[in-house]
C-alpha cells in the first residue's frame, strides 16, 4: 500500500474509518472497463485502480487476485444471482427461450458486450480467463438451472447448453461469421430455444 492509504487508515482506525460508500461497485464497473478495453493480458491491478480513483490496496482488499476481480468485472454483466429466478420463472416449460433471450441479450447490449468480448478473446489462450468464464456461464447458471429442474446428468447437460450458446457466440460477436453475424436476434432465439430446451428438459 502507499504511504498515503497506510497513513490514512492507521490515523483513522481509531474512528473505525471505512471507504466512502460505492468504492467496491466503482472499482468492479473499473475493471469492467479496462479488461474490456485492454484484455485480460495488459490489465493491472494497479491500473484499475487508477481509473477507479483508488488505491491498489483497497482493489486487493475487496476483490484479492487479478483473477477474482477478473471474475467479478464479468459477472456485472451477466448477473448469474439475479438472473437465475427470471430464466427459471414457472418451471421447466419455455425455460429453453427464456435463457436464450437472456444470454443474447446480453451480448447484444453493448455495455455488457465488451467485457464478455474480452472474456471469450483471453478464454482462448489463458486458463485464467477460461476459467472465470466456466464458472459464470456453467457452474453459477447452468448447472443450477439445470439441477433445479431434476433431470438426469445435470452437469453433463448444462456443458451441452453451454457449448451451444458459447459457440454461436463466437462466431457471431468474436469472428464475425456471416450470414449470422447479421442475423436477426429474434431469429437466433426461435432457432435455439428449442434445442436448449431439449438439453435441459427432456428424458
Amino acid at each position: 500500500p502507499s504511504k498515503e492509504f497506510r497513513a490514512r487508515r492507521s490515523s483513522s482506525s481509531a474512528q473505525g474509518w471505512v471507504p466512502r460508500p460505492g468504492t467496491q461497485e466503482r472499482i468492479r464497473l473499473a475493471a469492467r472497463e479496462v479488461f474490456a478495453e485492454r484484455g485480460y493480458d495488459k490489465t493491472s491491478v494497479r491500473g484499475v485502480a487508477k481509473v477507479a480513483g483508488v488505491d491498489p490496496a483497497l482493489v486487493h482488499h475487496y476483490f484479492g487476485s487479478k483473477d477474482d476481480l477478473f471474475a467479478a468485472a464479468i459477472e456485472i454483466s451477466m448477473e448469474p444471482a439475479l438472473v437465475l429466478p427470471a430464466v427459471i420463472g414457472e418451471g421447466p416449460d419455455g425455460i429453453g427461450e427464456r435463457l436464450a433471450r437472456y444470454f443474447f441479450g446480453i451480448w447484444e447490449n453493448p455495455v455488457t458486450r465488451a467485457p464478455l468480448l474480452a472474456v471469450i478473446r483471453s478464454a482462448l489462450t489463458h486458463e485464467a480467463a477460461a476459467k472465470v468464464l466456466r464458472g459464470l456461464v456453467l457452474r453459477r447458471l447452468l448447472e443450477r438451472i439445470a439441477a433445479d429442474l431434476d433431470v438426469p446428468d445435470p452437469t453433463f447437460r448444462a456443458e451441452l447448453a453451454a457449448s451451444h450458446m458459447v459457440g454461436i457466440a463466437i462466431l457471431r460477436y468474436v469472428l464475425q461469421v456471416e450470414p449470422l453475424a447479421s442475423a436477426d436476434t429474434e431469429d437466433i432465439v426461435a432457432l435455439v430455444a428449442p434445442t436448449l430446451q431439449r438439453y435441459l428438459t427432456e428424458e
